[in-house]
């Protein structure tokens, strides 16, 4: 990642190399480059670049600039020159050199692999000897001059000191001696940290002398932006590894170190379970890199006592604070504390910001020094920052919370984190409200009063917030506390069955808490009415609709009686989604009733919430232009209002429109992205977990199919989402149908479509329902599926649900398919093609295109039409990235390939490149398809793909099934 400052010093080095050399009529140019950054901003990083580009910048020998570097530490100076060997040729005895032994520095494998270069010096040269002939050649003294000049030739030198600050007096000493009459063509580069410098300011110290033939420029290390951090982050983890909230802190807690911002990086990495993506928690449970923590407590324990206090206070307060802050808190007064803070800057420990205020000099170090603190020491200085943060305007409740709890002001804090949650909430950041309630409900020193008068607070923002599972924990803990009022209980009852609904795969438990919740809040008829309008929610799978309704009719009325603005605006936005979600014609109408210009924030949650259920309901319909529009208003509104979990959950709902639409270009990654976004809440990972499954279906990639189909979430007993577990089901039938494996489809169909019956919303079977109904007749029950059929299409009826009726199409298509009548057949399938095609849903319209086709070939009749629809097929499968369902449809029409277009009779001789069908057998075995799924699919037995797998991988030199695809993709490249 180059910066502007890599781009100055590169523009810097061809300026003087280009200008160093010898020229007609010009004096050759010196230069001298300050560089300087704090720790860990990249000084090493930008001198090994000078380096490299001073070799690289020509391609002969000759022209090569010399090269010397100079690396100070604390144990000396080490000296590198990959030149002439200055001391043999200018014969510097050790007796006159000066400064410090400098041990040899051992030549790596890359360097050895380098063609030999000139002797360098001698183990046991120093800096002395290593800068003679460039002093000599510099000096007033002709003759020496002269001989140096000859000695080192035409070419420039360039000289690299790093750690300048690190340098001992007798080397500043040197370097300064050196600038103030550096040779012509000389290019010298220092870098060091100007917070660590013996005298502020001033690299080479007191006495530096710069002549006007010398030019001299300065470059200073700033931190990375966001942006920067991000690109560095996804080098580390991989692109899209985190949302732009984790980017932000990274920034925040690093300060914009390269080096803080790496070492970070590793820590996420190499600690805890690999994932694709990392949220704020994995970053809050990385802790402080090692490198930054030791520098921080070296930095900090060099510190004389007072300047400590100084440091340890800063610790503390955690945030950049004012001067007269900190030294309050450190408990120093008047010049004394001015003293020590200044002391505190210039050992380097703390910084000064924009602001004026003053804080670590990577915030991420404060932890490391506060873990250090002594404990009593720690307590009171909480006190003390707690009675400084009090006086602040406006206060900020959070961190005094913190400051209290720590300085054991068991009141003051919990009546400060009262405080901080209700502003937070009301600014509509429930997510802060919600880390700050959990840590302090989990705690079991709070009082049962101040849990009563908390709880609710927690519970009304999980449910807007995005939960965890600690918030179910310690909600489920409040409400079996039967010390508090039953109205409390109710209230908090009332939350916590909205999150296990919502937002977790406990469904029926969530059913049961809302019911409970009821019988609590009878006095509270507001509530009670919200808690009937959830009850009404439809998607569940254990309860049928006619209670769902039930609970409808009771919260309009109980909404309606209440007089209150609020709860029928609740009420109504339920009401759309309910009406919606079954398909009701008057879903449309109850739209128009709600108060969708509202500026109140409580109500737009209620109206954000109502429009983008109606969005996931008109999806599941197949209404997805309406569906698209009702979104993007809903999200707008959930955004504006702080309906954190309404937005999030809208982010699925665009998937499922994506996949349906055939939008499926980075499907997967956004996909995949949400599911790792969602991990605490399984039930919102739904969408993305039945979009994984079905893309992998439609490339063939089985085992991933069924881990996200099958696993945890979509056809969970405990009252799962009925419209996913029917998608789930309708994948899972085709999979095995494929697999010539009726027993195991038909148990699947049945059980589906019994969940369907009970639930009484058939509408949700547009994805379930043809494949049940080829199940069953694979199974030679004629009868029975007829029956379904008949059953869904009546279950269809006065409801505007598209999707469901091509798919009821279909179904009566399959029928008449299997009664022999393959053009009414292929008429049938037509018909629902054309409706998928309109709404649009192409992946659904080319599976039915493929329906009627293959009844046109099975009747012998406009089998040119036919094969034309098929091709055409295989080019839109194969655009959308359905390469298995690609694949089987080539197989059908080789088997129905005319005969002027078959290849002439034998073997063609195709050497070491693969025949095409190789080519498709090598693609459906690096998805992890089985010889037998393959045959399958191609139409061909096991043993034939066996044979075609191993004479691929032999041509590829392939080490494994899974390498096929992608060694494929090398030997064309």
């Amino acid at each position: 990642m180059d910066t502007l400052s890599d781009l100055a010093a590169d523009l810097w080095l061809t300026r003087v190399l280009t200008h160093g050399g010898e020229e007609a009529g010009r004096t050759r140019e010196s230069a001298l480059l300050l560089v300087e950054g704090a720790a860990g901003t990249g000084k090493s990083r930008l001198a090994r670049r000078l380096i490299e580009a001073a070799r690289a910048h020509t391609d002969t020998e000759a022209a090569r600039p010399h090269t010397v570097t100079v690396t100070f530490s604390s144990f000396g100076v080490s000296v590198t020159d990959f030149g002439v060997s200055v001391t043999e040729s200018f014969g510097v005895p050790p007796t006159e050199q000066h400064g410090r032994p400098t041990p040899p520095t051992p030549r790596t494998p890359a360097a050895a692999s380098r063609p030999a270069r000139p002797p360098a010096r001698e183990p046991g040269a120093d800096l002395s000897a290593a800068l003679a002939p460039l002093l000599a050649a510099g000096s007033r003294d002709t003759a020496g001059a002269a001989r140096a000049v000859g000695a080192i030739g035409d070419r420039p030198v360039l000289l690299v000191a790093e750690d300048l600050h690190l340098a001992d007096d007798a080397s500043l000493d040197l370097l300064r001696r050196l600038v103030a009459q550096p040779p012509p063509g000389l290019a010298v580069a220092l870098t060091y940290r100007p917070e660590e410098l013996r005298d502020p300011g001033l690299a080479l110290g007191r006495g530096a002398c710069y002549p006007a033939a010398l030019t001299v420029q300065r470059i200073r290390l700033t931190s990375l932006d966001v942006e920067q951090v991000r690109e560095l982050v996804e080098e580390g983890l991989g692109a899209d590894c985190g949302p732009s909230e984790l980017f932000a802190r990274i920034r925040q807690r690093s300060g914009g170190n390269p080096q803080v911002v790496t070492d970070l990086v590793r820590l996420l990495r190499e600690t805890g379970v690999p994932r694709e993506r990392y949220s704020l928690r994995d970053l809050d449970s990385a802790g402080v890199p090692p490198r930054l923590a030791d520098l921080a407590l070296a930095r900090t324990t060099a510190l004389e006592t007072g300047m400590r206090r100084a440091a340890w206070a800063a610790a503390v307060l955690g945030d950049p604070a004012e001067a007269e802050e900190v030294t309050a808190v450190a408990g120093l007064a008047g010049e004394e504390g001015i003293s020590a803070l200044v002391g505190a800057l210039r050992g380097a420990v703390l910084t000064e910001d924009e602001l004026g205020r003053y804080g670590f000099f990577v915030p991420l170090a404060a932890a490391a020094v506060y873990d250090e603190v002594p404990g009593p020491v720690r307590r009171r200085m909480h006190r003390r920052a707690a009675a400084v943060l009090a006086r602040r305007q406006p206060v900020p409740w959070g961190a005094l919370a913190r400051h209290r709890r720590h300085g054991g002001e068991i009141g003051g804090w919990l009546r400060s984190v009262e405080r901080a949650a209700l502003e937070r909430a009301a600014a509509g950041d429930h997510q802060a409200a919600i880390d700050l309630l959990e840590e302090t409900l989990s705690l079991p020193t709070v009082p049962p009063q101040a849990r009563a008068r908390l709880a609710p607070l927690l519970a009304h923002s999980a449910v807007l917030g995005l939960r965890s599972e600690q918030t179910v924990s310690v909600l489920r803990q409040i409400v079996d506390d039967q010390t508090l009022p039953p109205a409390v209980r109710g209230q908090i009852r009332l939350d916590l069955g909205l999150l296990l609904c919502n937002q977790a795969v406990a469904g029926m438990q969530g059913w049961l808490e809302l019911q409970q919740a009821v019988e609590e809040l009878q006095e509270r008829p507001v509530m009670a009415a919200r808690a009937m309008a959830a009850l009404a929610m439809p998607l569940l799978s254990t309860v049928p609709l006619e209670r769902n309704l039930y609970w409808l009719e009771r919260a309009e009325k109980a909404g309606a009686d209440s007089g209150d603005e609020e709860a029928r605006t609740a009420v109504a936005a339920n009401r759309v989604g309910t009406l919606m979600y079954v398909g009701d014609p008057s879903a449309w109408q109850a739209l128009e009733l709600l108060p969708r210009d509202t500026d109140d924030a409580v109500y737009q949650q209620h109206v954000a919430r109502g429009l983008c259920n109606a969005a996931d309901g008109a999806m599941w319909l197949g209404q997805l232009s309406p569906a698209r529009e009702l979104l993007v208003e809903g999200v707008e509104l959930a955004a504006r209002s702080g309906a954190a979990y309404v937005e999030q959950g809208a982010g699925g709902t665009s998937l499922l429109l994506d996949w349906a639409a055939g939008a499926w270009g980075d499907l997967t990654a956004r996909a995949r992205a949400f599911v790792a976004e969602s991990d605490t809440m399984p039930g919102m990972a739904l969408d993305g977990r039945i979009v994984l499954g079905l893309l992998a279906l439609s490339k063939g990639e089985w085992q991933q199919a069924t881990a996200w189909l099958a696993g945890e979430g979509p056809r969970a007993p405990d009252g799962t989402s009925v419209p996913h577990m029917a998608t789930a089901s309708g994948a899972l039938i085709r999979m095995a149908l494929v697999r010539d494996d009726v027993d195991t489809a038909v148990e699947e169909a049945s059980m589906a479509w019994d969940r369907l019956r009970d639930k009484g919303v058939w509408v949700w079977g547009a994805e379930l329902a043809p494949w049940a109904v080829e199940a069953t007749l694979r199974a030679g029950r004629r009868a029975t599926a007829q029956s379904m059929v008949a059953e869904y299409a009546a279950g269809l009826q006065g409801r505007q649900a598209p999707a469901s009726d091509a798919a009821s199409q279909w179904c009566r298509a399959l029928l008449a398919e299997a009664d022999g009548d393959p053009g009414g057949a292929a008429e049938l399938f037509r018909q629902a093609a054309l409706v998928y095609a309109g709404l649009p849903r192409p992946y659904s319209a080319v599976l039915a295109t493929e329906g009627a086709a293959r009844c046109l070939l099975d009747g012998g009749r406009a089998t040119e039409t036919a094969v034309t629809e098929l091709t055409t097929c295989v080019q839109q499968l194969t655009e959308l990235g359905a390469v298995w369902d690609a694949a089987r449809i080539r197989a059908m029409l080789r088997a129905h390939q005319p005969a002027d277009g078959q290849r002439p009779r034998g073997r063609p001789a195709y050497g070491d490149q693969l025949s095409p069908r190789e080519q498709e057998v090598a693609d459906l075995a690096a998805t992890g398809l089985t010889n037998r799924e393959i045959a399958a699919t191609l139409h061909l037995s096991p043993r034939t793909v066996e044979q075609h797998v191993a004479r691929a991988r032999r041509k590829l030199e392939s080490q494994s099934r899974q390498t096929l695809s992608r060694a494929r993709s090398q030997r064309a490249e």
